[in-house]
């Protein structure tokens, strides 16, 4: 099979919330097949700061301040990004929030917030720079959701509700658009080493035994363990892929876990 099917060359991908963590290292697997790349924030420091760490790695961003869940500015915006940077060929809705509060302490107010971040925010986002994807006659939508799209934990209720609500809109999306040449598919991703897990990864936690005992392939994700996929999703190799969500979870969701017992 040739590798021009996963070549981005000439596609200008956004990456929403693309500052840091796992929308870091798709941006930047995105950017490595030859795509241009557009991240956005709502914190001006975090997008200086992200071109720095990415020009440390040889890629070149385009950064805009750009709340997902203002539909007005997003309206505003994407014309901008387009004029300025090129029509928006993938668009990978990454930016997202958690809460982790149990559901008898949790506020209404918060709960909501998680799911306009992590819900309302990709519809709106998906709704806008779709409308050029269908003029076009192409395009590649990627939304971020996670095993908390198939399974519950406690204290992240807001959050499985809005992620589980994602992969549905993921098919919703797939199944009113696809007839543009449009694909919306989703990556779930499993248990990631990143700054934000680091305290919970350490010998010895509880939790970093269990992740490790609870994943078949025994360690934690490394955040370019979803270049790949993401790459896949957002080239010509997926053309006939639509309303699917991939979970890279080391196998988690494939098992039940492993015995105490087993050596």
């Amino acid at each position: 099979m040739s590798t021009a099917l996963f070549d981005l060359s000439g596609k200008t991908a956004l990456v929403t919330g693309g500052t840091h963590g796992l929308g870091m290292a798709i941006a930047a697997g995105l950017a490595n097949a030859g795509a241009t790349i557009v991240i956005n924030d709502v914190f001006t420091d975090k997008l200086q700061s992200a071109k720095t760490e990415y020009a440390g790695m040889g890629i070149e961003v385009h950064t805009y301040l750009l709340d997902v869940t203002d539909e007005e500015a997003v309206e505003l915006t994407i014309p901008v990004i387009e004029s300025e940077v090129g029509h928006i060929d993938i668009l990978v809705n990454n930016a997202g929030i958690i809460k982790r509060i149990p559901i008898l302490e949790m506020k209404a107010e918060e709960f909501r917030q998680v799911l306009d971040v992590d819900l309302t925010g990709p519809f709106i986002m998906s709704k806008v720079v779709a409308k050029g994807m269908v003029e076009r006659g192409h395009g590649k939508i990627i939304n971020m959701c996670s095993m908390m799209s198939e399974l519950g934990r406690n204290t992240v209720s807001a959050y499985a509700s809005a992620k589980g609500g994602l992969k549905m809109l993921t098919r919703n999306m797939a199944t009113e658009w696809a007839r543009f040449n449009i694909q919306i598919n989703g990556i779930g991703p499993g248990y990631f080493a990143t700054d934000q897990t680091a305290p919970i990864r350490v010998d010895g936690h509880p939790f970093n035994e269990f992740i490790i005992n609870r994943t078949p392939a025994g360690r934690w994700g490394d955040p370019e363990d979803l270049a790949g996929t993401a790459v896949f999703l957002a080239s010509g190799a997926s053309d006939f892929v639509n309303g699917q969500v991939v979970y890279v979870d080391g196998g988690i969701l494939a098992t039940i876990g492993k015995p105490s017992n087993e050596v």
